[in-house]
């Protein structure tokens, strides 16, 4: 399993962003990291200096959005979708998507199935729920 640091992530947008910026070629993964960095031009700012990205990587500040986790969770959830790991994972996003008439805005939702599942599991020393994750993404997107 791929476990990358903290520094890897932040090294991994702000090089994918400065990449994307010269025009230069990306690698496949890239190039999705780069989609997701341009549905988000608030972050624009954060994965320009990567100098600034990692020194200010222990300041987490109250209220504000950490926009590597942000971009990691996209990322996550989009290779989830590409090869339907967990199970189900892919149909339940596709109906999310047209049910908000937004990948992007179902990405949002799934990212508050995902760091639940994540958070009860660290919470109570187990793997991941798989299932509970793909429940709470149709539950989203079965209801008005």
């Amino acid at each position: 399993m791929f476990s990358p640091s903290q520094t890897d992530v932040r090294q991994f947008f702000c090089s994918v962003y400065a990449k994307a910026k010269a025009g230069q070629s990306l690698e496949a993964i890239e190039t999705i990291a780069s989609l997701w960095l341009d549905e988000h031009p608030e972050y624009h700012t954060d994965v320009a200096d990567i100098d600034a990205a990692l020194l200010a990587m222990p300041q987490a500040e109250a209220g504000k959005s950490n926009p590597f986790l942000h971009l990691s969770m996209h990322l996550s959830i989009s290779e989830q979708c590409s090869i339907d790991q967990p199970r189900g994972i892919r149909q339940a996003v596709e109906l999310l998507t047209h049910r908000r008439d937004s990948l992007h805005l179902a990405h949002h939702e799934v990212m508050e199935c995902l760091g639940r599942m994540i958070w009860e599991s660290q919470r109570a020393g187990r793997a991941p729920d798989g299932a509970a994750y793909i429940a709470c993404v149709q539950q989203r997107a079965t209801r008005d």
